[in-house]
């Protein structure tokens, strides 16, 4: 996220366009508004279009505008977005479900600045910042034909992709308390603040509907809770079926249970710890003022929260290894999938050579490599969950020469997690040439 707010910084001062990525609930039209207040135009005016929403025999129209007689129930002229715009911005929101004969016309515009209303031979200019988003994938659109190439490559000067929330979780602590105080605010109630295990709960799940499923459900129990505190009582009603029922299925908390003997509600004088120690000491400032009103925890010493702290790294790890797991039998079949053919070479490699004594090992038991052996007493003692995810990647590179896109897919990972994975375990001199 901090990547992406200083792509917004650097390129909202200029009159490029903008193509904004991601997907559906990431809060796309927040950033294009976001970049208009940021740039020399924000005085003049931006208009926002659902291009996805407008029926295809209209859009024509509603982007620039037609004549008295133009179509039927044309019964007077009427300007279009674009002219409407004119010196500020316009905003097109699902741009992949733009018509193909729409998308000739708005190629014009960004090309010439120049269109004509719908029934009129009549050329306008229009000086106008562009900005689109798409919760699609435009590169896939262009390959099936559904979205012309040339447009493509005019719209994509600037490329923003917003990361799904399931990606930065550390910001839901801040966004429950921005949307909670805010909905509060509305009702006329104070906002009594959330539980660690609520907390906990809303940082796990995987948000399909990214920011707009927090938001809206966040808004939901802050209006008919009157702003009292957000609890798991409060929240089971509106969680998913499989976590409804306590009794049944337990609700995931993959993070240390805090004593309920300690938990006090804004009274600690010492430093705060809970969920806000496992969040960097700027954010969690930030985030817990003194007027807080997010539950705190008190009587920890140091080396405690330490433990806390190694344990919630440790069940990232797990987690990260878990999602591995799914993928491992895939991706042994297609590095070895030409073993036969390419024995001889792999034996002269020294990734080769590991691999091969992989694939003969069990696929569910890891061992050391022989020189390890040597150096331990147990010949097959196993390997640590980093060497594992070492040594897939190693073997994922080889198989796809290097290209760390393809390598994703095969590990069933987003290239943002592999290039961390890159540079913990130094493959940071990977060849250039092969990254996507």
């Amino acid at each position: 996220m901090r990547e992406v707010i200083a792509r917004v910084e650097q390129v909202a001062p200029t009159d490029l366009c903008v193509l904004i990525t991601g997907e559906s609930g990431t809060g796309k039209e927040v950033f294009a508004r976001t970049l208009h207040s940021l740039s020399k135009r924000r005085k003049e005016r931006m208009v926002s279009l659902n291009c996805g929403a407008i029926p295809e025999t209209l859009l024509e129209s509603e982007l620039f505008g037609s004549e008295k007689g133009a179509y039927t129930g044309a019964t007077e002229q009427r300007k279009g977005f674009f002219e409407a715009a004119d010196k500020g911005t316009i905003f097109l929101d699902e741009l992949g479900e733009m018509p193909l004969g729409t998308q000739v016309k708005l190629l014009r515009v960004l090309e010439t600045g120049e269109f004509s209303r719908l029934g009129s031979p009549d050329v306008i200019r229009t000086d106008v910042r562009v900005l689109a988003a798409t919760n699609r994938r435009l590169e896939d659109e262009v390959a099936e034909g559904r979205f012309r190439q040339d447009l493509f490559y005019r719209l994509n000067t600037v490329q923003i992709e917003i990361p799904p929330l399931r990606e930065h979780p550390e910001d839901i602590p801040e966004l429950v308390q921005y949307f909670a105080e805010r909905t509060a605010r509305k009702i006329g109630a104070d906002y009594e603040g959330i539980s660690h295990e609520a907390l906990r709960l809303l940082m796990n799940l995987p948000w399909a509907g990214n920011i707009r499923e927090l938001r809206n459900l966040i808004e939901t129990v802050t209006t008919l809770g009157k702003g009292h505190q957000i609890t798991l009582e409060s929240l089971r009603p509106y969680l998913p079926r499989a976590l409804k029922q306590p009794d049944t299925v337990p609700i995931p908390l993959p993070y240390p249970a805090l004593p309920p003997a300690n938990v006090v509600a804004d009274t600690v004088k010492s430093d705060p710890v809970g969920i806000m120690a496992f969040l960097p000491d700027a954010q969690r400032q930030h985030l817990l003022p003194a007027s807080s009103a997010l539950m705190r925890v008190s009587g920890k010493m140091p080396e405690q929260i330490e433990r806390e702290l190694m344990y919630k790294a440790l069940v990232d790890l797990v987690r990260e290894v878990a999602l591995l797991r799914g993928e491992v039998a895939d991706l042994k079949d297609a590095v070895f999938s030409h073993h036969h053919d390419t024995k001889d070479s792999a034996q002269n490699s020294p990734n080769g050579a590991t691999m091969q004594r992989v694939e003969q090992d069990s696929p569910n038991a890891f061992t050391r490599d022989t020189a390890d052996d040597d150096k331990h007493s147990d010949a097959h003692a196993p390997l640590t969950m980093h060497e594992v995810e070492k040594r897939l990647i190693s073997a994922a590179l080889n198989r796809f020469d290097g290209n760390r896109r393809q390598v994703a897919d095969a590990l069933g990972i987003s290239e943002r997690t592999l290039y961390r994975k890159l540079r913990e375990y130094g493959f940071s001199e990977a060849s250039p040439e092969h990254n996507d």
